[in-house]
């Protein structure tokens, strides 16, 4: 089976939270463009959520791009590893902005958030963090 194209990782990462979202009664839109601060705007109980996703295709990837003085503190970032070659089900990292602020290895032209850094129970499928 070929492989997700590269350009075709982030949108589906979106789509895949997305439907999270609304399986869990979230009322979801996702912005579309590229080079965007915000990819999904949620809403449940009359409380907005602002989201950005982040997606590798698969572990091999080790991580996220991001740099550090990119990050929004004021936000919420899912984090998502397609597992493409696995094929199996996604896996969500849910971060505020502040976790995933603090997560970043900055050096001086790239940034990353590695997947080993957020790859535990305080991260893999929180949804919660997002009430």
């Amino acid at each position: 089976m070929p492989e997700i194209q590269p350009s075709s990782t982030g949108l589906s990462g979106e789509y895949f939270v997305a439907a999270e979202l609304l399986r869990r009664g979230f009322s979801v839109g996702i912005t579309m463009g590229n080079a965007k601060a915000i990819d999904i705007l949620a809403e449940k109980d009359n409380k907005q959520f602002i989201i950005q996703v982040k997606s590798i295709y698969k572990k091999k990837n080790v991580g996220w791009p991001m740099m550090k003085d990119k990050v929004n503190i004021n936000i919420l970032y899912v984090f998502v590893n397609l597992n493409g070659d696995k094929m199996s089900t996604p896996d969500y990292f849910i971060a505020t902005g502040k976790e995933a602020k603090a997560k970043v290895k900055q050096y001086t032209t790239r940034g990353i958030i590695d997947l080993s850094t957020l790859n535990n129970e305080d991260y893999l499928g929180r949804w919660d963090k997002i009430k």
